[in-house]
């Protein structure tokens, strides 16, 4: 009569769809018959080395949901059902669940979905370094890809593009949804938008600036440092109103575009004629999911 085994692991080696092989561990239910050992009920598969995400365990859109704390910030993590070969994952840069269409699809691909709260710093060194910690942590314990997906919405795209250009190699594309890409066009209001006075003196103040005169001088905005993610071929994609009031279409996705494609780089650009900066998003995400799928690592 076969024995039955309860809790006990099986080390496997799978092959993932791109010809790699995953050393893991397997638990659940296994039953001896003959010489071989046989799943009867599969648990969770673990990549060899991956440590189980902490914190409180709660439901996001019916997937588990990881709220922990990383280098003294709050960090989210949210768990696909099936991770995906190579345990890709979407970074999102600010505005967590707003607008979740794009998010939700990937995680349904099995994707890691994963956000780390570093406050309104505009993508600002000390904001860049907390992201530096949380990658690490990532990708060295956890198991993650090394090249994430960045994805940057309305003022996140000073995080994703910051953090991009010192990081190129650790990134397999970055999406963007109306994104802020020159802080001199929002908060500092230097072109056709109103800005926002308050978030400027803010700004100037979490990059260390002694002055708008010194901001107004700075040649790092993502708009003027495209050339690392050019070299590295790093493909974009962005979502966004040519209507735009507040983060003005032109002085944002218009410039970044002809001058990443001068580089010699690939962007997407997918134009929502006549909206305005408000509502993000779209109804049916599937053109950037696509365009996600085929370039995430």
């Amino acid at each position: 009569m076969p024995l039955s085994y309860a809790g006990i692991f099986a080390r496997v080696a799978l092959r993932n769809g791109k010809g790699s092989i995953i050393m893991g561990v397997y638990s659940g239910r296994f039953r001896l018959v003959g010489t071989a050992l046989v799943c009867i009920t599969l648990g969770c598969f673990r990549v060899q080395g991956a440590e189980p995400f902490p914190g409180a365990i709660s439901e996001y859109h019916g997937h588990e949901r990881h709220d922990f704390t990383v280098d003294g910030c709050n960090a989210i993590v949210i768990v696909p059902k099936t991770p995906a070969a190579g345990n890709p994952w979407v970074w999102r840069a600010e505005f967590f669940d707003h607008h979740p269409e794009v998010d939700l699809a990937l995680v349904a691909k099995g994707f890691h979905l994963v956000f780390l709260e570093v406050g309104n710093t505009f993508g600002c060194p000390k904001a860049m370094a907390h992201w530096d910690v949380f990658y690490n942590l990532l990708t060295q314990e956890h198991g993650l890809s090394k090249k994430p997906v960045l994805e940057g919405l309305s003022r996140g795209g000073l995080y994703v593009y910051n953090w991009a250009a010192a990081n190129p190699e650790k990134v397999s594309c970055v999406f963007g949804d109306n994104p802020v890409c020159d802080f001199k066009s929002w908060p500092g209001g230097k072109g056709k938008g109103p800005g926002s006075p308050d978030d400027w003196k803010k700004l100037i103040q979490d990059y260390g600036f002694a002055s708008e005169t010194e901001a107004m001088a700075y040649t790092r905005n993502p708009v003027d440092n495209l050339k690392p993610l050019a070299d590295a071929k790093v493909p974009l994609i962005h979502i966004a109103g040519d209507a735009d009031e507040v983060v003005p279409f032109e002085e944002n996705t218009v410039v970044l575009k002809e001058r990443y494609e001068k580089l010699g780089g690939q962007m997407k650009l997918i134009v929502k004629k006549g909206f305005k900066h408000h509502p993000h998003g779209m109804d049916n995400p599937t053109p950037v999911v696509e365009f996600i799928l085929e370039h995430a690592d």
